[in-house]
This record gives structure tokens, sequence and C-alpha cells, in this order.
């Protein structure tokens, strides 16, 4: 452990053990699954918080060698055992990246999408280009860049293999061979009534298509051909939440469907379209479908 310590000083970070971890340090191979609570800290007098997993109810995973836009995080992570938990104090040239990536992680704990926002351009391009990240405190920090703690507890740590892989975690690759398979998995739910996890499962399967989507050229071949995709799926999830009268959500949907494919008489899924919107008129009315 001390050997470790004395690599992480020498490249800027300072780590403080508050708890020991149980058992020996895994090896944390690409592939790994780490989940675990942070807390964000800035390094002043202060110590103000900027971000807490445990507030929002839900641990952060990380799966080790897929490029985390902050990559100190995957550094430390893997200097941690089981049940440990530790401080570690991070100077600026790790942490420069982290207002964007806690937007995107605050973004995902509202439901919204974590890539809202963001265009073709590297996480520093993107920092110049937007004057607001929509949160003033990671304004702040973002034009006035500091050491920042973080606090962490690992909860678990799963070998490759050992999982089921989130559609966020997946390569291009695996997103496109995944959605067939997520959409399968909606349907047979729907079924089976547990109309909730249905929507759940349109969801992962739209977010896929969207974040290949943002990497095609819009208007283009491969860009049509993956909005086709998306309807569908969008239209399936529209009917989830019809069912449990989350009403508005759906007329927002169906419109960007509706105004998106006005005048195109070979829109997919237009008559599906066209049912959707009935059955949710007749619900506003209380008639039953």
């Amino acid at each position: 452990m001390a050997d470790i310590i004395a690599r992480l000083r020498e490249d800027g970070i300072q780590k403080r053990v508050i708890q020991e971890g149980r058992g020996e340090l895994p090896d944390f191979q690409d592939g790994t699954k780490a989940t675990f609570h942070y807390r964000t800290l800035h390094s002043d007098n202060e110590g103000t918080v900027l971000d807490d997993s445990r507030a929002r109810g839900k641990p952060m995973e990380l799966i080790i060698g897929k490029k985390f836009k902050l990559p100190v995080w995957e550094t430390i992570v893997c200097t941690m055992r089981e049940g440990e938990i530790a401080q570690f104090l991070c100077d600026i040239k790790h942490v420069v990246l982290y207002p964007l990536v806690a937007k995107s992680l605050r973004n995902i704990a509202a439901g919204k999408d974590p890539l809202e926002g963001q265009r073709h351009c590297c996480g520093v391009a993107q920092m110049h280009e937007h004057s607001s990240l929509g949160h003033a405190d990671l304004d702040a920090l973002q034009q006035n860049p500091q050491p920042l703690i973080f606090h962490m507890e690992m909860l678990k740590v799963e070998s490759p293999g050992t999982y089921q892989q989130d559609p966020w975690a997946m390569t291009d690759e695996e997103k496109a061979k995944a959605v067939p398979l997520i959409h399968q998995e909606g349907n047979r739910l729907y079924r089976e009534g547990h109309v909730k996890e249905a929507a759940a499962k349109y969801y992962d399967a739209i977010a896929c298509l969207k974040n290949l989507q943002m990497k095609e050229q819009p208007g283009s071949p491969e860009w049509i051909q993956l909005d086709q995709q998306i309807t569908p799926l969008l239209l399936n999830y529209c009917q989830c939440k019809l069912v449990v009268e989350e009403y508005y959500e759906v007329l927002d949907h169906c419109s960007s469907i509706l105004n998106k494919y006005d005048g195109e008489h070979r829109a997919l899924g237009c008559r599906e379209l066209r049912v959707v919107r009935v059955a949710f008129l007749l619900s506003l009315l209380g008639v039953k479908t």
C-alpha cells in the first residue's frame, strides 16, 4: 500500500485511507466493473460538497478500460479494495474536465440525456464553446479550476464476464448488436404486464441508438437509418407511458415525431403514431381503450 500511495503522490494525487478494505487488491483488468459511492469536495478550508452519489440514491459504476472522461477516477479506483473508504486530493491537471463529467452524471440522476448539449468535439473545446453548464457551482469551477477531493467508498468489484453490461458501457459494435435484443426484451415485459420495466428497456435501446446517431452527420444515410430505428422504439415507449398515465411525456414525444415526419408519406411508424395519438386523446376523455 505504501508503494501505491507513493506513486500516486508523484502523480499529484494524495491518498488517505479512512477504512481498510477486505481481501486482496483486485487486478482491475480491462472490463472490470467497480461500484462505489463518491463525494466530491472543494479543497478549500470549507470543503464544500459539489456532488454526492448517496444523496442521489445510486452508486457510481465504472468499467475499467472504457476511457472514462475523468481518467483520474480509474486511477484511484484501481488502488482500492472492496469495503475500503479513502479520500484522494487531486491536482488541477487531473480534474479540469470534472465540470463536464459532473454535468453528465447530474443529467443521468435527473433522468435526462447524459450527452445533452455535447457535440462532436473534445471536452476542452466543449468547455470553451458553452458559456454555461446549467449549474452555477460547475460554472464557477470551470472558470476557476482548483484541486478537488474525492471521498470514495468501494462497494463491489466484479470481474469481466460476471455481470450484465449496461448500455452506456458498451462499445459502438456492442450497442448495435444489443438493440434488437433489448427491444425484444421490452416487448416480452410489456406482454407480461411489466409496463414500467418494458419502458426502461425501450429507453435503453433508444439511448444506444441516439449515442450511435450522435457520431453520424445529421441527414446522412447512416443517421437516417438510425433515426428510423429510434421511431418505433419511441412509439413503444410512449405506449408504456400512456398505460401508466404519464400523458404529457407522451404528447411531447408524439409531437416531436409528427414534426419530424411532417409531410412525409413514407414516414416510418406514422400509422402506429396515429394509433397512439388516438388512444392518448381517448384517455384524456376517460375512455378505456
